[in-house]
């Protein structure tokens, strides 16, 4: 019955209207790779009111490419913001136009990513160097699309690494009708580091955010970065707009339900109901021509930490690529969780 109401709530949320006010208290970052459509609906299950983003789409793919396959989205999965990659304003603009067609709720433009491949695109966390670029790049968005523009970025590069620096860039892109900063609380460094080390190489330093967040009270800051335990996102929530998690809402993914919960006063999905909720979805997908893994490879974490997790990732993980592979695999997967009692604790 539970499943069954969650799968109303979500049917009735495809009724959102575009421009409304979205909340940024709890996010999920966009990943590479990860959060694509798949993931999102997954995630929106478990945390019916996180701000949820898609992967980087570079806006000359978007333009120049094939937009409706790219922009793809299930309207249950609102509110949800479209990341983009780029510095030319003018097609910067016209991706944002397509990504409020396709029903994104916001735009946001990636000023963080360290990746030689996006630097040689003059896009990604390189840009903070220009951050009067930045700025025309937000206003032309901002004419193009009557939804959110926001910003997402480091708290500096290279030598680029102080408080002035960080307030510069905010300031001046603020300056352009910017009012929400998603500040990866770690500096990029551009040179010798791959996007993996920059996770994780170069010190978090949430006094920089927090003294932004103090210093430039009429924005919105929201922390990323290093958010990866339910205690910490809390406790980061009574100094700043908001939270949003990387990795860590990936690999466990209950934990977005726990936060959504605690954070908007509201009672958390069960493992089991998010599964049971889940099947429909999957169920139509593998009906268009789609696989199992496309769908379960995001649900491995669901788990985690309770008995029988191994066991639950490796049928899911060896029976969802095989020819044919349908809801079954799942139900065996769940049948070594009930092996180890492990959804009477889950439930």
């Amino acid at each position: 019955m539970a499943a069954a109401r969650l799968i109303r709530a979500l049917a009735k949320a495809g009724t959102y209207n575009v421009g409304m006010t979205i909340s940024h208290r709890l996010c999920v970052a966009p990943m590479m790779d990860w959060t694509d459509r798949h993931c999102r609906f997954f995630h929106r299950l478990l945390a019916p009111h996180a701000l949820l983003y898609t992967e980087m789409l570079t806006a000359a793919a978007i333009v120049h490419g094939d937009h409706v396959r790219l922009l793809r989205m299930d309207p249950r999965e609102h509110p949800v913001v479209l990341q983009l990659g780029g510095s030319d304003p003018g097609l910067l603009a016209a991706a944002a136009r397509l990504g409020v067609e396709a029903g994104y709720d916001g735009i946001n433009l990636n000023c963080g990513c360290p990746s030689d491949r996006v630097q040689t695109g003059r896009f990604g966390a390189c840009l903070m160097r220009e951050p009067a670029l930045v700025a025309a790049c937000v206003a032309s968005m901002r004419t193009a699309v009557g939804v959110p523009v926001t910003v997402k970025c480091r708290i500096g590069v290279d030598d680029m690494d102080d408080d002035e620096g960080l307030r510069d860039f905010v300031d001046t892109v603020a300056a352009a009708g910017c009012d929400t900063f998603i500040v990866h609380a770690r500096k990029a460094w551009l040179k010798g580091l791959s996007p993996k080390q920059n996770r994780e190489v170069p010190p978090l330093d949430y006094a920089r955010v927090a003294r932004l967040r103090v210093d430039r009270p009429d924005l919105a800051i929201v922390l990323n970065g290093g958010v990866d335990k339910f205690d910490t996102a809390l406790a980061q929530l009574e100094c700043f707009d908001g939270v949003m998690l990387g990795r860590a809402a990936y690999h466990d993914p209950y934990l977005l339900a726990r936060l959504d919960a605690q954070v908007f006063g509201v009672a958390a999905i069960s493992r089991r109901d998010a599964l049971a909720a889940l099947r429909p979805y999957v169920e139509a997908h593998l009906e268009s021509g789609g696989t199992l893994a496309q769908v379960t490879r995001h649900v491995l974490g669901l788990f985690q930490g309770l008995p029988g997790a191994r066991s639950w990732r490796r049928v899911l993980s060896e029976g969802a690529h095989r020819a044919g592979a349908d809801w079954r695999v799942v139900e065996r997967a769940t049948a070594e969780l009930d092996a180890h009692r492990c959804l009477a604790q889950a439930a």
